[in-house]
């Protein structure tokens, strides 16, 4: 059965559009013609700009497009989704906001205190991975995906505790404290090893869990987060049967194996980048890094003398 019978609205969410289209006139707006009238700024860069523009033209794909609609009928394009906006798109948010109009938003009295707490790596990657986990039970998201409401809360609470994950990998804010390279890795490792109880529990289910993707009352219900109400009313529907061959097991194995995948492209990728940024670096004055090191280790035993005496 084709998509088209879901309407317009539906497919391509007009709405969502608008209000892309709106954020990125604002985006332009202040880091440019109103720059000035933050107390420090920089010339917006184009490397700003084409990350900005690649995380809202990719949330519109995938929360505005037919994906969206896909991801409410198949398990698969639901863990796809998923993994672009919480492992793809907090990325290059983090990389398109100017350091300077980071630093108004984090400065905020509530703002800091929160940057300040969720921020820890250790915190970071306990709440998203927690957060994910949860989710990902089937008793919570089957009841989460029958209310528009709490599905909309949980998923922005779910897609800012992603951008906190990433920040100490990402940022570059003068005057904060930088993860050393060595460090990142070890921290995209960690969130790579304990994402994985979560897929594995989707992939090695021996039945489908998710009652609103195999249920067809459960599912039309759901449905009605992406299709207005008044549509659904006029289709005579049964089930997501009616538009996928896919047995409900393994379209849901599918959906567990694809974001592990997904994950280890994007984590993949952040490691060979860190590690060549940090071997470059090591080779650019290898004189001068020794000299640092020499320099670091005789204040150590300075300081080890002074305690002695």
């Amino acid at each position: 059965m084709p998509l088209s019978i879901f309407g317009f609205q539906a497919l391509w969410s007009p709405y969502l559009m608008g209000l892309i289209t709106f954020i990125i006139i604002i985006y332009f707006l202040m880091t440019a013609k109103w720059r000035q009238d933050f107390k420090v700024s920089e010339p917006l860069k184009k490397s700003e700009a084409i990350s900005f523009l690649i995380a809202m033209v990719s949330i519109y794909i995938i929360k505005g497009s037919p994906i969206d609609l896909m991801a409410h009928i198949m398990f698969t394009m639901h863990m796809v989704q998923m993994a672009v906006l919480l492992l793809f798109i907090p990325i290059f948010l983090i990389k398109g906001i100017p350091w300077w109009v980071w630093k108004v938003v984090i400065e905020t009295p509530v703002v800091r205190v929160i940057f300040k707490i969720w921020t820890k790596p250790i915190v970071s990657t306990l709440v998203f991975i927690g957060l994910f986990s949860i989710y990902h039970l089937p008793s919570v998201l089957d009841f989460i995906k029958l209310n528009e409401t709490l599905h909309g809360i949980y998923t922005f609470i779910l897609f800012v505790s992603a951008v906190f994950m990433y920040w100490p990998l990402i940022q570059k804010m003068p005057n904060q404290e930088q993860m050393k390279p060595l460090y990142k890795l070890g921290y995209i490792i960690a969130n790579a090893v304990l994402i994985t109880p979560a897929c594995a529990l989707i992939i090695f289910a021996s039945s489908a869990m998710y009652e609103t993707y195999t249920n067809g009352e459960a599912w039309l219900k759901a449905m009605e987060l992406c299709v207005p109400a008044s549509t659904l009313s006029g289709l005579s529907l049964s089930g997501p049967e009616l538009f996928t061959d896919m047995k409900p097991v393994e379209d849901q194995q599918l959906g567990g194996v694809l974001m592990k995948i997904i994950q280890e492209i994007i984590f993949g990728v952040l490691i060979a980048s860190i590690f060549t940024k940090w071997y470059r670096s090591e080779q650019k004055d290898p004189d001068k890094i020794t000299a640092d090191a020499l320099k670091a280790h005789q204040a150590k035993l300075e300081l080890e003398r002074q305690h002695q005496v």
